[in-house]
């Protein structure tokens, strides 16, 4: 029968000789291949020791922005859990009331605002259909940790510092310390 394509390998059916049958040539081969890998660099990073480089679109932690004056941005649109493919985010609205209005930029605001990161995906569409631009995947990376709750983050875990009032926390929050792959590179052949 014709072959659709031309990969087809006749295999040797012959008797093997002595040699092949102790398989002495194919361990010396083996082994001459784990002893490559010992010279080779390491795929590996000592984590705590040495930062990983990050791509510069690299996706990390959620943050709930805030503007200039300090009022959250979330307007409890819901277009965020909408547009979640893993179903990660779940929000309740309320209305503002009389004297928070240096709290809140709209009327209405999240209530309760919750992601669970052993459920998100970190594909930016909660950040793409966010027409405010109230949240944002920052550049830091999600921790590990042992226990299942502590990784479904509330409103408080996700709300950005107040720029007004701590612009140190603020600027640490935007994730900005995390070197890039092409400036940890440009370190490296330094």
């Amino acid at each position: 029968m014709q072959s659709l394509t031309n990969r087809k390998i006749d295999v040797n059916r012959s008797p093997m000789t002595f040699a092949e049958k102790i398989y002495i040539p194919e361990i010396a081969r083996g082994m001459a291949i784990t002893l490559k890998h010992f010279f080779k660099k390491k795929a590996t990073y000592s984590f705590p020791e040495q930062k990983r480089p990050f791509s510069s679109v690299f996706r990390g932690l959620h943050v709930l922005n805030r503007d200039e004056q300090g009022r959250e941005r979330c307007t409890a649109c819901g277009l965020c859990a909408v547009a979640c493919p893993a179903e990660a985010i779940t929000m309740e609205a309320a209305e503002r009331l009389p004297g928070e209005e240096n709290l809140y930029r709209e009327e209405k605001y999240a209530a309760r605002y919750e992601i669970n990161m052993l459920r998100c995906i970190f594909c930016g569409l909660c950040e793409e259909a966010c027409p405010k631009d109230a949240i944002y995947l920052s550049e830091t990376y999600t921790p590990a940790d042992f226990a299942r709750k502590k990784f479904v983050y509330g409103k408080p875990d996700l709300l950005i510092p107040n720029p007004v009032t701590e612009p140190e926390a603020y600027q640490k929050a935007l994730g900005r310390n995390v070197e890039t792959t092409a400036e940890a590179f440009e370190k490296l052949k330094k």
